[in-house]
This record gives structure tokens, C-alpha cells and sequence, in this order.
């Protein structure tokens, strides 16, 4: 649905996005993350085909960026950071306003207007100012307008900024909801919880390139490296006499925990778990370590501010 190949942007002597290779099929959401400056907004704008590559190319839905830029816009349903809500009208003038933009009857507009509000739980309230909803109700009207002419690719920038809790899960859940086989999402965000919860790909954007890119899962084992387990204690307990098994890899010794690496956990964890019930350790659990996305991201940027990765 969104395919790129070294897709970059140069503005003067500013090179903003460089060979950026991206391949987000039906279905699936992809999480772009960056700092602030990074290229995201600029990639999710060539995207769009309001901006014209310097070089590579892009298509999506199937049209090229730069041939066909009004078949993609008619492709794509942008939420943009500031979602640019118009707040003297009413949700349905709002929406009516946006169908007719993109050319849609008026049995189609009232149809679509009808079912959006209806989705999104405003059908209630769709005849009050714009102006007078909540931040989250705000958001899933937003939402409502990418969706006005049933695109296939909707690109995300910041969807839940500066949203209180409750209205950020609101509208988390509505994005999860409108995955589909028949639809692409790109999310800009730097909520790294809910690139977790929501995305089936990451990428990571510095400096106008692609750090890194994959399902969070594998970018663990990348980066991150082998998986480590925790022994936890409900006690103190001094682990300086325990007889570690060869194989296993111990990471950290704290108080009331224990962190290693095994290099065959079927086998080698039993064997010390064997060992610590010897030494009457006051086991609590034995489990994985949680690694998230968090730690991917930051160990990622921390080795590409020092040269590390490429």
C-alpha cells in the first residue's frame, strides 16, 4: 500500500530526508519514530505529494507521488499535528464541508457524515459548535474527516498530543479499530506506549535516515541483543556462593534480584533454579526480563549519537 526507494528531500543545502526505504502493506500500521527535526512530518508530506522528492520515489495506494499526486491525495486521509478543525461550524457542516471537497454527492456525504458520527460516538452532539467539544472529542472528529471519502491510507502525525489519559485511550482504540485488510496506517508519534500497543512495524528515523526498521520483536534481538531472565526474591538474598551453571550469563546482582543470560533456557534456567532451591533462595518468580520499545529506541539513538549505527 505505501512503497518507497530511496526517497529523499533536500531543501537548499539541508538534506531532510535521506534514501528513505519504506513497505507498508494492507493491514498494518507502521510507527515512525524521531526526534523532533528528524524527517518524519517531511516523509509523511512527500507522501501526500505536497512535497516534491529530490530523489527516489514513492507510491501509494498504488499511484506515484510525483505522476499522479492528485490520485494520491485522493488516496490518503491526513491527521495533521494541528487537525485544523474549523470551530464555528457543527460536526455535520464540518464533514459536508470536507465531502465536498472531495467531491462526494450529497447522498454520499450524508451517508458517510452520518456513519462517522455514529462510530465515533458524536452522532449526539453533532449539531453543537465544534468549538465547544472536549480535546477527544475534537481528535475523533478529526479522525471522522480523514475518513469522510474511505481512503486507504491514513497517515497519522501526533494523534493523541497533549491529550489528557482517558481522551488519548479513546482515540488509541479508535485507531486500533480502523485497521483493516483493506488499509494502510502511518503514525507519527513520540509516544513510544503507544507505538507498542498499536504498531506491527517500527521504524526509527535520525537525521533523515532509517536507523532502523522491523516488527518490535525482532528490533529487540537486534539491538538489544539475547533475552534475559530475572529470578526475583521476596527477600534479600547474597548470591555470592551459588554455583552458576555453564551456559548461563549473569547480567546483574541486586538485593532482591538476579538478571542472566542463558544460552539454552530450556535446558540451563531448570538447572538454576535447581541450584538456588539447593541454597534455599527465596524465589519469588523466574520470568523474562521485560525489554520494550523504550529500550530499543533509546539504546538505538544512544549508539547513533555515538557512530554506532549506520
Amino acid at each position: 500500500m505505501i512503497q518507497t526507494e530511496n526517497l529523499s528531500k533536500r531543501f537548499n543545502d539541508f538534506l531532510a530526508v535521506d534514501d528513505v526505504q519504506l513497505d507498508v502493506e494492507s493491514g498494518q500500521i507502521l510507527a515512525l519514530l524521531g526526534q523532533n527535526g528528524a524527517g518524519k512530518t517531511t516523509t509523511i508530506r512527500m507522501l501526500t505529494g505536497l512535497l516534491r522528492p529530490t530523489r527516489g520515489w514513492a507510491r501509494v495506494a498504488g499511484h506515484d507521488v510525483v505522476k499522479e499526486p492528485n490520485r494520491v491525495r485522493a488516496s490518503v486521509g491526513v491527521l495533521a499535528e494541528q487537525h485544523g478543525l474549523y470551530t464555528r461550524m457543527t460536526a455535520v457542516e464540518y464533514l459536508d464541508f470536507f465531502g465536498r471537497v472531495y467531491r462526494l454527492d450529497a447522498e454520499a456525504r450524508k451517508k458517510r457524515s452520518e456513519h462517522l458520527l455514529e462510530y465515533f460516538g458524536l452522532a449526539d452532539v453533532a449539531k453543537r459548535r465544534i468549538g465547544e467539544y472536549s480535546k477527544g472529542m475534537k481528535q475523533k472528529l478529526a479522525l471522522a474527516r480523514t475518513l469522510i471519502h474511505e481512503p486507504p491510507v491514513l497517515l497519522l502525525d501526533e494523534p493523541t498530543s497533549a491529550m489528557d489519559p482517558e481522551s488519548a485511550r479513546l482515540v488509541r482504540d479508535e485507531i486500533a479499530n480502523l485497521r483493516s485488510s483493506q488499509r494502510a496506517i502511518v503514525i507519527c508519534t513520540h509516544n513510544l506506549v503507544e507505538a507498542e500497543m498499536l504498531a506491527d512495524q517500527i521504524a526509527i528515523i535520525y537525521h533523515g535516515k532509517i536507523l532502523i526498521k522491523g516488527k518490535l520483536e525482532e528490533l529487540k534481538e537486534r539491538v538489544l541483543g539475547t533475552t534475559e531472565y530475572e529470578v526475583i526474591f521476596s527477600t534479600p538474598y547474597d548470591c555470592a556462593k551459588l554455583k552458576i551453571p555453564i551456559g548461563i550469563e549473569i547480567v546483574a546482582k541486586e538485593a532482591t534480584k538476579l538478571r542472566f543470560r542463558s544460552a539454552n533456557p530450556i535446558e540451563m534456567n531448570p538447572l538454576l533454579l535447581k541450584e538456588l532451591s539447593a541454597r534455599q533462595a527465596p524465589i519469588l518468580t523466574l520470568q523474562e526480563a521485560s525489554r520494550t520499545l523504550e529500550d530499543v529506541y533509546l539504546k538505538a539513538m544512544t549508539e547513533a549519537n555515538g557512530g554506532i549505527i549506520q
